[in-house]
């Protein structure tokens, strides 16, 4: 992606972006010309060297640590942002975990935890975010879902349920919302190369795309500022997938 700065004057909220795809996405769209909150649950320091490195690049950014699943934090993570930045034009939810379970050992606690963190924190972000996407005439909102959505993963019930609600959710928004010139997409990533807790998931251990690699998170979010910027506004309501093959819609 060039660096055309045709985000140039807007807001983003990128949350889940003190490390990995989310981070790279903070980057990405503040090299596009947007001013960033970067926000995590408790990584301050991950978040802040975010909110540092756009800064070093001449761009402006912020952290605002909040739990997406606490609406009274989240409340607070819309007003920080309309303080600091005056108003909000981009939402990028990409809160997310990413546990292995199999389903005969998961608990209904771990499954509430990962549904609640995927799937209700996108529905409480983007419901307090809604009053100023619509003020901006030209809001786009990018939920970041999933490969296994579509294809299923063995021990991944949680997850594969809460991503695979993200696009049911991002193409009801599009009907939605498409009359306040907000534009609702879905980013599904595919078997990305980043840094993860644990071991490899058994669902991409020893497996390879058609494309013969794993991509990077750099590719996730150039598609991620394309949605969000002047280029997209006739895109709206779409899973969009970045899997090198993997999956073929």
């Amino acid at each position: 992606m060039t660096d055309t700065r045709e985000l140039e004057g807007r807001v983003a909220i990128v949350t889940g972006a003190a490390r990995n795809i989310g981070r790279i996405m903070a980057l990405e769209l503040a090299r596009a010309g947007a001013a960033v909150i970067v926000n995590a649950r408790t990584s301050q320091a991950e978040a802040q060297s975010v909110v540092d490195e756009i800064a070093a690049a001449g761009g402006k950014a912020k952290t605002v640590l909040a739990n997406v699943v606490d609406a009274d934090a989240v409340e607070a993570l819309i007003g920080a942002t309309v303080r600091e930045f005056g108003g909000i034009d981009i939402l990028v939810n990409s809160a997310a975990v990413r546990r292995e379970t199999a389903f005969a050992n998961m608990t209904f606690a771990e499954w509430r935890d990962v549904i609640s963190i995927i799937l209700d924190g996108a529905f409480l972000t983007t419901h307090a975010a809604l009053p100023h996407l619509r003020r901006s005439g030209s809001g786009a909102v990018v939920n970041i879902g999933g490969l296994s959505a579509h294809t299923g993963a063995g021990g991944r019930a949680h997850v594969v349920t809460a991503k695979a609600g993200l696009s049911g959710f991002t193409r009801a928004l599009a009907h939605d919302l498409a009359g306040d010139g907000i534009t609702v997409n879905c980013v599904a990533p595919g078997m990305i190369d980043t840094v993860r807790e644990g071991r490899e998931p058994s669902h991409h251990a020893g497996k390879l795309p058609p494309a013969g690699r794993l991509g990077t998170a750099e590719e996730v979010a150039s598609l991620v500022r394309y949605l969000c910027g002047p280029a997209a506004r006739y895109i709206t309501g779409q899973t969009v997938h970045v899997n090198g093959g993997a999956f073929m819609a």
